[in-house]
């Protein structure tokens, strides 16, 4: 760890006389070799792959609790309306993706657009996601362990403890391996959900899925909206299950095999599957036993199978695909949040010792000090919701910030080199922004105390970076130095 406390180039405020900028060799060359990727590892496949693994435990469990927010009506307008924010959000990114290509995805567009402070803030907020929803999910998986009776388990830390040692043992063995271990269990996840649109349709009946008696007092209720205009609005976070953690895939860029090409590709191959099983899984689901019956159930898909006649084989098949659907996830959310924490580590904005990587390149301390705190907070507090209503609440602020990244940059560098191009330009990443910023704000409607514990974080956050990290930038990492590059263009420009 010698190197972590050598003399490295950072930036620091004008006029200070620290250096602000490195050489190609010396401190630099040895400070980027200690911490390099594994590069070329991931096609447009793999890609693929990871975009879907992110989200598919959400067709499984969790979106369902919109019904009893907003019933089927309100939660279908979320949907589409969420399903829009993503489809605007992830062109966006793609086009972001092609200009920097880095780890630093989210954190190192905003860098480049809002400066040093959107970078941190963009890249604070989908840590509190990437690190939260994993703690969350190996809730869940702990619960399908119990619930199923595997293994002859009553309580449930001890698959905590084997979910994130076992599978932070495969992300250390190498990215290569761990996002092909990602795509086939996440292949599983998916053909369980056709399997299960399949059996769940031939009991399909249109007039149960406004069967949620109606609040007469709430305004706009209606059967088709059971609580209201509100519930719409309040339906919101639940809609975005269908599609939370696609933004992710820019992460791999700096892994990826031709990354201008594969990104764009990936991303919107991506979206297309998760809207194709958001339409099927909800339909089929509420549509089996009426949208009532699977409202607050912790296993909507097996409870739409079931009804009251008991299990069946197939119920049984989708409960143990579930658990896949929740392996796919934890496991690519440890990926991202891995990524994103190595990214902000090696430019300074973390603790530099955190982007180190191994002999097989793979950040090791980013796998595991986010694991130990997943596994303790998993452990003593046993909420999995409360801890992806945190989540949620970081990813809602990140989508908003890089959506403004976009509109920034295509408004000040319309020159800048753009090898993949946003349809619609700035229209469709100001949709994404507006619908961001009113998701982030119905976060406060579903679980107040979860948004203030985010909000908490993310003010930790900021008082170490205002206090001590702005002021020990790397300028030598990537997404520095090409922000660098802009504002030397900019000043050559007014000059």
């Amino acid at each position: 760890m010698a190197d972590d406390i050598a003399p490295v180039p950072v930036k620091t405020p004008a006029g200070s006389g620290s250096p602000g900028g490195g050489s190609p060799g010396g401190a630099d060359a040895e400070y980027l070799q200690r911490r390099t990727l594994r590069r070329g590892s991931a096609g447009w496949l793999l890609l693929t792959g990871l975009g879907v693994a992110y989200v598919v435990s959400g067709d499984f469990s969790g979106w369902n609790v919109g019904l009893d927010k907003g019933g089927f009506g309100g939660l279908a307008i979320a949907t589409v309306l969420m399903g829009v924010m993503y489809a605007c959000l992830v062109f966006s990114l793609a086009e972001l993706s092609t200009i920097l290509p880095t780890a630093g995805g989210g954190y190192g567009f905003a860098r480049r657009a809002l400066g040093p402070w959107g970078g941190f803030l963009t890249g604070t907020a989908i840590l509190i996601e990437y690190i939260l929803a994993p703690a969350a999910i190996v809730i869940f998986i702990g619960d399908y362990v119990e619930s199923l009776g595997l293994f002859g388990l009553t309580s449930s830390w001890p698959v905590y403890l084997g979910c994130f040692v076992v599978f932070i043992g495969v992300h250390l063995w190498g990215v290569g391996e761990a996002l092909r271990f990602s795509l086939v269990v996440t292949a599983i996840a998916v053909a369980a959900l056709l399997i299960f649109a399949v059996g769940a349709l031939t009991e399909f009946d249109a007039s149960s899925l406004d069967d949620i008696a109606v609040d007469t007092s709430a305004f706009g209720s209606s059967s088709w909206l059971p609580f209201g205009v509100l519930g719409i609005w309040a339906a919101f976070p639940f809609g975005m299950w269908f599609f939370l953690g696609v933004e992710g895939v820019p992460l791999a860029a700096e892994e990826a095999k031709d990354p201008v090409r594969s990104m764009p590709k990936a991303l919107a191959i991506s979206m297309g599957i998760l809207a194709l099983l958001a339409v099927i899984t909800f339909f089929a689901a509420t549509g089996a036993q009426g949208a009532d019956a699977v409202r607050t159930a912790g296993n909507p898909l097996v409870v739409a199978l079931e009804g009251d006649g008991g299990p069946t084989a197939l119920s049984r098949f989708v409960n143990y695909a579930g658990l896949a659907g929740l392996v796919a996830s934890f496991f690519s959310l440890i990926y991202a949040g891995s990524r994103q924490l190595f990214a902000l580590s090696r430019a300074g904005y973390l603790p530099r010792f955190l982007s180190l990587t191994s002999k097989r390149k793979a950040p090791y301390l980013g796998l595991v000090i986010p694991g130990a705190i997943g596994f303790a907070l998993a452990a003593a507090t046993g909420n999995g919701a409360r801890m992806l209503n945190i989540a949620v609440f970081g990813a809602t602020i990140s989508y908003a910030l890089m959506a403004l990244s976009h509109i920034v940059l295509r408004r000040r560098e319309p020159g800048l080199e753009r090898p993949y191009r946003t349809p619609g330009g700035v229209l469709t990443s100001s949709v994404a922004f507006v619908l961001a910023l009113s998701a982030l704000v119905a976060t406060f409607l579903v679980d107040k105390d979860a948004a203030f514990i985010a909000l908490g974080v993310y003010a930790v956050a900021l008082a170490y970076f205002a206090f001590y990290s702005r002021r020990r930038l790397v300028a030598s990492a990537p997404e520095e130095e090409f922000a660098a590059l802009a504002e030397a263009e900019a000043e050559l420009t007014r000059d």
